[in-house]
């Protein structure tokens, strides 16, 4: 089983396999080439090593922060973001 973080796209890049991703309130590049479906800014996705592996919706992402904040972060920090 791997740790799967979700993510907010902010912006697509120039290149076609790059977008700007915010996990909760920090923004990184992610490689979305491994994605079945186009993402567009807005859209959640899951993150695993730098790589966007499924497009999820704002639910599945808050079921994933929900799993994380058991690991310590605040609810404060998760309410602000979804």
């Amino acid at each position: 089983m791997c740790l799967g973080i979700p993510g907010r796209v902010v912006a697509l890049r120039d290149n076609p396999h790059l977008a700007t991703v915010d996990v909760l309130g920090d923004e990184t590049t992610v490689n979305i080439g491994m994605l079945d479906e186009p993402v567009a800014p807005g859209d959640y996705v899951l993150i695993h090593v730098g790589f966007a592996m499924n497009k999820i919706d704002a639910a599945d992402a808050r079921q994933a922060l929900d799993g994380l904040q058991l690991m310590g972060k605040s609810d404060t920090e998760v309410d602000q973001w979804v």
